[in-house]
């Protein structure tokens, strides 16, 4: 628009031809003055074709363009990419890549540079509790025509933005194996479908649990492969000891992030990995987790310990979880997140660091009443701070809580169920007074 008006702006030199017309009717004597005249308008129309706002204006354009291309090029970001991505400012500025500098183009864009660097200074990590693509799930999957059947674009935007996300996987992929015997439940999908967990975007998941042995070392052994070739890291169990108690790591924001997950809920003992058999890392002796997470904190910034704990349908933590997650702080876990009630359980704070005691179900079954993420937000430097993103789910389908006063409501609810802590309006989680 503003080239559209310097445009109209020109050629007011257009009208030096009718004055040295008339001078030149009235008299010849004025003949050099009408010249002198007309030699002065043309003068004043080269320089008006020449003001710097219109010829500045079009060489920017030319410029952006040229360093479009060049941009596009390399493989950098172009201007509709950095506009899409400052909708999404976790993701765009958590993976520790340096921003290319930009000249000085006014107040605006120094006030978006100051925000981008201050956001690159905090890491979001997101966690969900138990994931299962039952069939109440798949079908929904189907329904949607893929996952926007499964998670609303809520939290399919709050997941793309994290720069790290984690849940537990409660089940194998795999075709092979028999069921274990005398358990109410086994779970198991094809290796196809991690198509959908992919979808449904997790970095890691948590395999200590009660369903990864459904059907056996097979299935165990196919999981971890599919997950492998899937890109998806995963922290708990493995073909032995020494894998299931490895430490998984990502490195976001110039920081080491480390993952440890164990189980104190599975049906067997063999279910326990050895040194020379599969299974997961036990929690019912948390001696060698213990000392996994002392030596895990020697080579990681923040180390999150992952456990499937407690009992089913009880909103209030066992003793013993206090106990273990306490225990698991000592060593020096950062966080401790637990999963396996399928249903939520307070949050506590022990030597200034919050213990989840359950997620709950995420993605699951036909319903499920109260679900949440938890975001942690880790800064550069001090605490990280957590925030509880409230869900709901029926007929297999997940969405994020939009409705304010349902928000209220599940933060007193989430208030109730916990210890010492307090949740604003916005769903940040503080430590009571």
């Amino acid at each position: 628009m503003e080239r559209g008006r310097g445009s109209r702006r020109r050629n007011p030199g257009h009208t030096g031809g009718p004055y040295r017309l008339l001078f030149l009717a009235v008299c010849l004597l004025f003949l050099f003055f009408a010249l002198y005249a007309g030699k002065r308008l043309i003068g004043g129309e080269g320089e008006m074709e020449t003001e710097v706002p219109f010829r500045q204006e079009a060489e920017t354009e030319e410029d952006i363009k040229g360093k479009t291309a060049e941009t596009e090029k390399a493989g950098e970001k172009t201007e509709e990419q950095t506009e899409r991505e400052t909708e999404r400012p976790v993701l765009q500025i958590y993976t520790g890549e340096e921003n290319e500098e930009k000249e000085d183009t006014g107040e605006k864009e120094n006030a978006e540079e100051q925000t981008l660097t201050r956001q690159a200074d905090t890491v979001s990590l997101l966690f969900a509790g138990d994931i299962y693509l039952s069939e109440h799930v798949l079908n929904a999957y189907e329904r949607g025509g893929g996952i926007e059947g499964v998670l609303d674009s809520g939290f399919l935007q709050t997941i793309e933005q994290a720069d790290i996300f984690m849940a537990n996987q409660e089940f194998p992929f795999s075709s092979r194996g028999t069921p274990e015997t005398d358990k109410q439940f086994t779970f198991r999908l094809p290796e196809e479908k991690v198509s959908i967990m992919q979808e449904i975007g997790p970095d890691i998941v948590a395999l200590a649990n009660n369903h990864a042995l459904d059907y056996g070392s097979e299935a165990l052994s196919d999981t971890i492969r599919v997950l492998d070739e899937a890109g998806i890291l995963h922290a708990g169990a493995g073909e032995n000891l020494d894998e299931a108690k490895a430490l998984k790591t990502i490195e976001a924001g110039g920081k080491t992030f480390g993952f440890l997950a164990a189980s104190r809920v599975f049906p067997k003992g063999y279910w326990a990995a050895g040194p020379d058999h599969p299974g997961m890392l036990t929690a019912y002796d948390s001696t060698v987790l213990l000392e996994e997470i002392q030596k895990a904190k020697e080579s990681c910034d923040f180390l999150t310990v992952y456990v499937h704990w407690g009992i089913e349908r009880r909103t209030e933590p066992e003793s013993y979880q206090r106990t273990l997650g306490q225990q698991y702080i000592d060593a020096g876990a950062d966080l401790v997140i637990g999963s396996h009630p399928h249903v939520l359980q307070g949050i506590e704070y022990y030597k200034g660091k919050p213990i989840v005691y359950s997620l709950g179900n995420f993605v699951f079954g036909s319903s499920i009443p109260k679900t949440m993420l938890l975001q942690v937000e880790v800064p550069r430097e001090g605490d990280p701070a957590l925030v509880l993103l409230p869900g709901t789910s029926s007929g297999g389908y997940t969405r994020m809580v939009a409705d304010e006063t349902e928000k209220e409501a599940f933060y007193r609810y989430m208030e109730g169920l916990s210890f010492g802590i307090t949740v604003d309006e916005a769903g940040r989680i503080r430590q009571a007074d």
